[in-house]
């Protein structure tokens, strides 16, 4: 079970949101790549990246960010990154400047096609971010609900080739109340893909039932707020992981 600290970019600097909301930001830090090495020290086996100014604008805004952690990180462990990917040219730019996986969200939901094209272009190499509340996908930064089941959606983009989904539930994430396992679970019992859990991890109790359930098909989960405000002892919780999967 991997236990990966989220790192995400605003205006360059490290912020953790509340449900999603650009005015509900938290400043942690103003060096990317020094927080991108902080994890790795204590641990970390991969880490999140999300350009938020880049999820609503629909282009990458936090390049100049990104390539710092990138270059912070030197290629020591995977790097996980998404926010306003919306064509294989900038799929191409990111996964050659070292980014591993390629995160694509809003952009799978409005048009799948471009989804197809960038699995068939970059195989094993990207990953799905499914963003739901009670069941349905939420797009364009969580500002838009839509009547698409999240399963049913992930069933096609398995079709595709996607190398692993993202769940979040975004009703939790931010707000310290605890992963939603029993969505989790569902998701990850009707695919074949990994499934990495986001939203609402808050202590070494979430990181035990999440463990609990490694088995059906969940390999990560992605923590925020909490290994930022301490409620989550990051390599404490990477530790616990390692022991009970």
């Amino acid at each position: 079970m991997l236990i990966i600290p989220a790192i995400d970019l605003k205006d360059g600097h490290c912020v953790r949101l509340k449900q999603g909301l650009m005015e509900e930001s938290t400043v942690f830090s103003e060096d990317p790549g020094a927080m991108a090495r902080h994890w790795v020290d204590r641990g970390g086996k991969r880490l999140h990246l999300v350009d938020l100014n880049g999820a609503f604008a629909g282009k990458p805004v936090n390049e100049v960010a990104i390539k710092s952690i990138v270059s912070a990180v030197g290629g020591d462990i995977p790097i996980q990154l998404g926010g306003g990917i919306r064509d294989l040219e900038t799929i191409e730019r990111y996964l050659d400047s070292g980014i591993s996986y390629v995160i694509i969200g809003t952009a799978a939901v409005k048009n799948p096609g471009f989804l197809h094209e960038a699995c068939y272009a970059f195989p094993g190499q990207i990953m799905v971010g499914l963003d739901a509340k009670e069941g349905k996908v939420a797009v364009d930064g969580w500002s838009k609900l839509t009547g698409h089941d999240v399963i049913d959606l992930a069933k096609k983009y398995e079709d595709y080739g996607v190398n692993s989904i993202v769940y979040t539930d975004i009703g939790r994430d931010g707000m310290l109340t605890g992963v939603n396992i029993e969505a989790t679970v569902a998701l990850a019992q009707a695919l074949t893909i990994p499934v990495i859990a986001s939203g609402g991890v808050t202590n070494l109790d979430d990181v035990r039932k999440l463990c609990a359930v490694a088995n059906e098909g969940i390999i990560g989960t992605i923590t925020g707020r909490a290994i930022y405000e301490g409620t989550l002892d990051f390599t404490a919780a990477q530790k616990l992981a390692d022991e009970l999967s």
